[in-house]
């Protein structure tokens, strides 16, 4: 009976590439490794999950277990060639792992992608990484997988590589969602971007959120009777300015609804860009705490108004229509 026992997630981080001190593989367990930036963990990096899970019990037989991990770059690959292009993420590297874990990895492996591994040999990375180091039985890749120096490892070499060594390869198709659409890490910030929240959370296959400790701010808010957790983002992220519907995690587990702001607010300083949101129904202190606010639908754009009670009336209309339309929504 092939064991398919549960395992512990792990995160590895290596030094450099070829540095020893890769993880073992577990007593029993046959290891397939999926390769890609996974940035997001959505549901085509679901369907590379559940591929490598597949081939690790086509492996295994009926004697081992399956551990399938995921072996991932940091920085990514863009911003290393590109450093001076802002690259969005959507998971944080604080919150890689559980993203990776969430969508069915048993542990995942992070290469420092630097200009070692930008210059090293395709057979390099099949042989010394993916065989000695990883000790792959398997490994699982995109349709369109290239990889070492000047991307010259194809698919093609990839698979004839495999045959050689005795390592399975399997590719997986670009992932298609209910409408046909190719779901991509690319496709989603671009969602994002344009303020079609919707359309990315179904993407995910869960809703976007941001993580982070709040902040104090111009205390502006509760002048205007709507006091706000003020959270700084990543500068490189391209969520589309403005108002939205959304649910706020504390830090006891609660999950709190809410209306949010996020843009360089025009009417006041037109500043650097900041998150402030109003959490309905709940006055605690939340100064210094880490809160996860959870992007549910983007109600408009950044507004300036004529006047502060003009601001405050379109204040009120923002919060009537997140709580209805987070009514209608189901809870993340």
């Amino acid at each position: 009976m092939n064991k398919q026992m549960p395992a512990i997630f792990s995160q590895w981080r290596a030094p450099d590439a070829l540095s020893g001190g890769y993880p073992p593989v577990s007593k029993g367990r046959i290891r397939v490794v999926a390769i890609g930036n996974f940035d997001g963990a959505h549901l085509g990096h679901r369907a590379v999950a559940m591929a490598a899970h597949a081939l690790g019990r086509e492996l295994a037989g009926q004697n081992h277990g399956t551990e399938v991990l995921a072996l991932t770059f940091d920085p990514h690959p863009r911003r290393f060639f590109q450093p001076d292009r802002p690259h969005f993420r959507l998971v944080s590297e604080a919150r890689r792992g559980e993203a990776l874990r969430r969508i069915g990895f048993d542990g995942v492996v992070i290469l420092p992608f630097d200009a070692a591994l930008a210059e090293l040999a395709p057979d390099t990375f099949i042989g010394e990484i993916l065989l000695k180091r990883l000790q792959a039985a398997g490994v699982v890749v995109g349709e369109d997988f290239h990889f070492g120096k000047g991307r010259a490892g194809t698919p093609a070499l990839l698979k004839a590589e495999g045959e050689r060594h005795g390592l399975a390869v399997r590719f997986v198709p670009p992932f298609r969602d209910r409408d046909g659409i190719v779901v991509a890490s690319s496709a989603i910030r671009k969602a994002l971007a344009e303020g079609r929240v919707e359309d990315a959370n179904r993407m995910l296959g869960y809703a976007y959120s941001v993580s982070g400790p709040v902040l104090h701010g111009e205390k502006r808010g509760r002048e205007l009777g709507y006091r706000t957790a003020n959270m700084r983002l990543d500068p490189a992220t391209g969520l589309a300015h403005g108002i939205y519907a959304v649910r706020v995690r504390l830090d006891d587990g609660r999950l709190v609804p809410g209306v949010a702001s996020f843009g360089r607010r025009p009417h006041f300083d037109n500043g650097a860009p900041l998150l402030e949101t109003h959490l309905f129904d709940f006055e605690s202190d939340l100064y210094g705490r880490e809160i996860e606010v959870i992007f549910e639908s983007y109600l408009r754009g950044e507004a300036k108004f004529d006047s502060l009670d003009a601001l405050i009336a379109q204040m009120d209309a923002d919060s009537a229509e997140a709580k209805k339309r987070l009514a209608t929504l189901p809870k993340a």
